[in-house]
């Protein structure tokens, strides 16, 4: 079990990925917004057929979605060798936990694009005229994973090498 619990965080973010997008989908009406916290964070339901942060969503359903699609497909492939590589070479646990994240976050978004042509957005965080473009549950893995592959990169410079 020990090698196998990055799949089950990658399964876990995919499942809470489809739940969260499944509950703004059925329960929230498209461009309808509901304050949190007022001034800073709604819930919003928008879709977006672009890439990250709606890039190319003008371009045309078939060729941003393709982008999209193929980058996530890719972003897998990657993972997946990177993977391999982490189980072979007993490196820190953070390179597995972050590997898990990504992976689970693009299998989401690219189900919904592959499944849907896009992705639900419905987290949306401003201040004043300062707007973020909203995003989902898929992109705070994706995020989180990379932040967490920059912390295994530093923590693996200061781990001492063992002596053979």
């Amino acid at each position: 079990m020990a090698r196998r619990w990055p799949w089950a965080v990658a399964a876990a973010v995919f499942a809470l990925d489809r739940l969260s997008k499944h509950l703004i989908e059925t329960r929230v009406a498209e461009w309808e917004a509901i304050p949190v916290i007022p001034g800073f964070f709604r819930i919003i339901h928008t879709r977006n057929t672009g890439v990250a942060f709606s890039l190319f969503a003008d371009a045309g359903r078939s060729g941003a979605q393709w982008l999209a699609a193929l980058t996530a497909a890719l972003t897998l492939g990657v993972v997946f060798l990177l993977w391999q590589t982490c189980r072979a070479r007993n490196e820190h646990w953070t390179l597995a936990a972050a590997l898990a994240l990504i992976a689970g976050g693009a299998a989401g978004n690219l189900y919904d694009r592959l499944l849907f042509g896009g992705v639900t957005d419905f987290l949306d965080f401003y201040l004043g005229a300062w707007h973020w473009p909203a995003f989902n549950a898929a992109d705070s893995a994706i995020t989180c994973g990379a932040a967490l592959l920059l912390a295994n990169l530093w923590l693996g410079r200061r781990r001492p090498q063992p002596h053979p």
